[in-house]
């Protein structure tokens, strides 16, 4: 078997039901004894801290909802087997003929999922209103000015003595209106 036939494709699931697709797909390759053909199934995913409530937590979003990448050997008896997974709903193709990805895209997302840094993800834009919740400032109300997400600091136009004042503050000190 040449590396060549080996191949990741893209089939579309029914949204939320990744995991079972998954697991069906899994079944069904055991099952049919179908692991010469289809080699690995992939939900990609990627960490992110979410910020609520002045908590941080991290969450596991799908960078793809609706979808699932599958390593396989593509022949009719292959293609069979994912098309008739349950959940599964058909393969990412142009025309009538599954389009395989480039190695390149599945290499650029398997690395992103192994080694990605959680990416923060904040309740609030530039432009938006926010209340300090945390610090001197307390109660104060201000726009967003600035987000830096590497740094973890926001910059919020506050209104001190009469004039507006830019302050540097965590993502822990504010909450959206």
């Amino acid at each position: 078997m040449s590396s060549e036939e080996k191949r990741w494709y893209i089939v579309h699931t029914y949204s939320g039901y990744e995991e079972k697709a998954k697991a069906s797909l899994e079944q069904r390759v055991r099952f049919m004894d179908a692991a010469d053909k289809i080699f690995q199934v992939v939900i990609p995913t990627e960490d992110e801290i979410e910020i609520r409530s002045g908590q941080r937590r991290t969450v596991t979003k799908k960078v793809f909802p609706g979808y699932v990448l599958v390593q396989m050997e593509m022949d009719s008896d292959s293609w069979n087997v994912v098309r008739n997974t349950p959940g599964i709903t058909g393969f990412v193709s142009s025309g009538s003929k599954p389009t395989p990805l480039a190695e390149e895209e599945v290499d650029a997302i398997l690395k992103k999922m192994v080694e990605g840094t959680p990416q923060v993800r904040v309740g609030f834009r530039k432009g938006e209103s926010v209340r300090v919740v945390d610090g001197p400032f307390t109660d104060f109300v201000g726009i967003v000015d600035e987000i830096s997400l590497g740094k973890g600091k926001v910059k919020v136009l506050l209104t001190l003595f009469g004039r507006e004042t830019s302050v540097e503050l965590d993502f822990l000190q504010v909450e959206k209106l």
